[in-house]
């Protein structure tokens, strides 16, 4: 479940960022940011839903998840195709993120 409220978050925080690039970079109508808004809203709430004691524990590991969603985004929306060093980061990144969330912990 926190794999997919992750992804959940980062797709609905990339849709709401970029409905607000779409209008400030490429002329798009104001009319992009009610559903860019109601994105934003979605991502938080979706942040909030990770099973984690700790919100900074929670943010630090979406940070992962949140890089490698950007790069998909870039490939799907944006038709820009990862290279190799996109890819390598990415899963640098991600492994960073399920050693903060999935690390054993002392009590």
């Amino acid at each position: 479940m926190t794999a997919a409220l992750y992804l959940l978050a980062a797709f609905a925080e990339i849709a709401g960022c970029f409905a607000f690039w779409a209008v400030l970079r490429l002329g798009r109508s104001a009319w992009w940011l009610l559903p860019g808004v109601v994105s934003l809203i979605l991502f938080a709430w979706a942040l909030t839903r990770v099973d984690t004691p700790f919100a900074g524990r929670a943010f630090a590991a979406y940070g992962g998840v949140y890089i490698a969603a950007s790069l998909a985004w870039m490939w799907l929306a944006e038709g820009a195709r990862p290279d190799r060093w996109d890819l390598v980061g990415a899963a640098l990144c991600l492994g960073g993120a399920a050693v903060i969330l999935f690390a054993p912990r002392g009590a």
